[in-house]
């Protein structure tokens, strides 16, 4: 049976205090839902630094858009559908 490495790290007492809270709202373990959170965590970190480098290396290709798309993108996103209504 193969064993999952241990790792220990010092949280704050609110911070401890916020997950067991929520553990035992969702019937889990503290340690689950520190995983599951570093989990989470870790997919949304790696995803914008890759995009990032992406960019980056498409600015380094020279590929930009031009000035008719973005006017294109911003009046796609500034439009009056777009904006919520008033209240």
């Amino acid at each position: 049976m193969a064993t999952t490495p241990v790792v220990t790290l010092r949280l704050e007492p609110e911070l401890r205090e916020r997950l067991d809270r929520l553990a035992k709202a969702q019937r889990r373990s503290r340690s689950f839902v520190a995983a599951e959170a570093l989990r989470e965590y870790v997919k949304v970190n790696e995803w914008q630094i890759e995009e990032t480098r992406e960019g980056l290396a498409e600015a380094d290709r020279g590929e930009f858009a031009s000035p008719s798309e973005v006017r294109r993108v911003v009046k796609k996103w500034t439009s009056p559908r777009r904006r919520a209504p008033a209240r």
